[in-house]
């Protein structure tokens, strides 16, 4: 079974947010919601890049261990969904996440922040109908046979989705391709730079 993961390659990102823009039309998420976001990374200097960051479907995601109603599941294929219907809007999740997925559409009094909203990696969630899912999650186009649209609106196809083992493939071969002679381990001193490169494009 395919497990399905996020990356982005910070070489190609040239912070466009056109990423931001497809999540948002492909799902109608409420004013102030932001699924996806492009932050960049020693802003103003000679290393600066970016990333786009959303939900990354973690394996061992810690939004699930610390949820106290149980309202988020993993599919088959890795993807972590959330049932709105069992939220109690507690923000658990958010101060768990390492990546700030979690969004609240409002705050008030006592703390009550409305149902958390995230990316879904456009799989949708449970719903008796089409129009509910829409309406409560956005669009299902893992059912349809399609990527997130963020990763297809992508112009230089920094952000990957898919398999992971299809998405380490696609990105081995990039790394390799940049001339690192080390591959992907090119900031580790242990690594042996006679190897590595020609095991990475063999097995890529």
């Amino acid at each position: 079974m395919a497990q399905m993961k996020f990356m982005c390659d910070a070489e190609r990102c040239i912070e466009c947010n056109g990423c931001v823009t497809a999540c948002k039309n492909a799902n109608e998420v409420p004013w102030g919601i932001q699924r996806r976001r492009v932050v960049t990374l020693n802003d103003g200097e000679a290393s600066e890049m970016s990333i786009s960051v959303a939900c990354m479907h973690c394996d061992d995601a810690p939004c699930m261990a610390v949820c106290p109603t149980d309202c988020f599941h993993k599919t088959d294929d890795g993807i972590v969904l959330h049932d709105k219907d069992l939220c109690i809007g507690c923000g658990y999740c958010l101060y768990a996440c390492p990546f700030g997925a979690p969004q609240f559409p409002q705050t008030s009094a006592f703390g009550e922040r409305g149902k958390m909203d995230k990316c879904t990696f456009c799989a949708g969630g449970p719903a008796e109908s089409k129009e509910e899912e829409y309406e409560k999650y956005g669009a299902n186009r893992i059912a349809e046979g399609k990527l997130p649209l963020c990763a297809e609106m992508c112009s230089t196809k920094a952000l990957l989705a898919g398999d992971a083992q299809d998405v380490a493939d696609i990105f081995r071969q990039r790394v390799v391709q940049r001339g690192h002679k080390d591959g992907a381990w090119s900031n580790n001193p242990q690594a042996s730079t006679d190897n590595l490169a020609y095991d990475a494009a063999q097995k890529g």
